[in-house]
This record gives structure tokens, C-alpha cells and sequence, in this order.
């Protein structure tokens, strides 16, 4: 349970300040370097205890890769998505379902849903690949989350525009659900947060098989 409980802590902190920065900000440096040093401090602080996935789209990069369990995975989805969904719901009550809804990922009018899936995809693929470099394979620099940290940034730099930038099933699922609008506002609404789904798995997954499954080995 200590793994993940470690999972959750760290994915509810992604949230709670990504979503949370937004009511004083909306300069997009600021917004991502708020998650990626979030992401930066909490990878290091729960990594000797779960890895410091914080992400569903890690943990798949991490099973293609054969570096854990199907059960394992499982089980750290739903820590990872309870972590998420109740900063959300913390979120909503001490700053307003506003606050929530803008923090949110959204696809921009001008990106298609392809465009979206694709862009969501490449980003999240150099971030797992980075997860792979510095923190699962043996041989690499152990800098804690630190380069984990700044790839989450520059995703959402080049990312937020067109998707939102959420590089991350879970930093779109928890805020979304907490609000109601993923339970609400229909079909159309859903359809677009799948982008969160595929492409940062579609990702997750080619980052597993090129570096977990080709570059891993001797």
C-alpha cells in the first residue's frame, strides 16, 4: 500500500498546484513550470518508494516495456486516478468550480482531433522516454525527477496552444471529473478527452518498446 499511496500523493500535488496556479496566471511559462517542478520534487521524493510514475501514461510505457506487472499497472492507474480526482474535488471546493474547468485540458478550435492525438502522443513519447533514460534504466544519470521535470515543461510549452497540454491521462481525468463536466456535458466533451487517453498512451507505449524493449538491452 505504501507504493501506492506514494502514487497518489504525488499525482494529487501534480494537480492541486497545476490546476491551482491557474486562478493567479495565465502566462504559459509560468503554468509550466509550475507543473514541471511539481513533477520535478515529487518524482524525486516518492521515486525510491514507487518509481514515480504519476502518470498512467508512464505506467503503460513501463508495462510495454516489461518493467511491470499487468496487475501491478492496474493498481497504480487507480492510485494515480484517485490522487487526481480527489485534488480536483480539493481544488472545487477552496477556489471554485471555475477554477477547475479552466484547468482543465481542451483542445483549441483551430487543432483536429487527429492533430490533438498526434500532438499529445509525441510529447508524452519524449517524456517516458526521458522516465526510461534517467530513472528505469540502470546506466543512466540519476539527477532524481529533475530531467522528468523540465521534459513535462517544455511538453506543455510547445503542447498547451493546441491540447492543453496535459501529457498525462490523469492530470485531464481527475480536474474533469471533479468539475462534472466529463460526466455532464455529453458525447462531444468526451470524445475530446479521449484525446488524453490515446495519445498519451499511444506515446507512453512506443517510448516503452524503443527504449524498454530495444535500447534496455545489452
Amino acid at each position: 500500500m505504501r507504493i501506492y499511496l506514494a502514487e497518489a500523493i504525488g499525482t494529487f500535488a501534480l494537480i492541486f498546484i497545476g490546476v491551482g496556479v491557474m486562478q493567479n496566471t495565465d502566462n504559459l511559462l509560468t503554468i509550466a513550470l509550475a507543473h514541471g517542478l511539481t513533477i520535478a520534487v515529487m518524482v524525486s521524493a516518492v521515486g525510491s518508494i514507487s518509481g514515480g510514475h504519476l502518470n498512467p501514461a508512464v505506467t503503460f510505457g513501463a508495462w510495454v516495456g516489461g518493467k511491470i506487472s499487468t496487475a501491478e499497472a492496474g493498481k497504480y492507474w487507480v492510485a494515480q486516478l484517485l490522487g487526481a480526482t480527489l485534488a480536483g474535488v480539493l481544488v472545487t471546493i477552496l477556489f471554485g468550480k471555475g477554477v477547475v474547468i479552466l484547468g482543465t485540458p481542451g483542445l483549441s478550435a483551430k487543432t483536429t482531433y487527429l492533430q490533438a492525438i498526434a500532438i499529445e502522443a509525441v510529447t508524452t513519447f519524449f517524456l517516458v522516454f526521458v522516465v526510461y533514460g534517467t530513472g528505469i534504466d540502470r546506466r543512466g544519470p540519476k539527477i532524481g525527477g529533475l530531467a522528468i521535470g523540465l521534459t513535462v515543461t517544455i511538453g506543455i510549452l510547445v503542447a498547451a496552444p493546441f491540447t492543453g497540454g496535459a501529457l498525462n491521462p490523469a492530470r485531464a481525468f481527475g480536474p474533469a471529473l471533479a468539475s462534472g463536466d466529463l460526466l455532464l456535458n455529453g458525447w462531444s466533451y468526451f470524445g475530446n478527452h479521449l484525446v488524453y487517453w490515446f495519445g498519451p498512451l499511444l506515446g507512453g507505449a512506443l517510448a516503452g518498446l524503443i527504449y524498454g524493449r530495444y535500447l534496455l538491452k545489452d
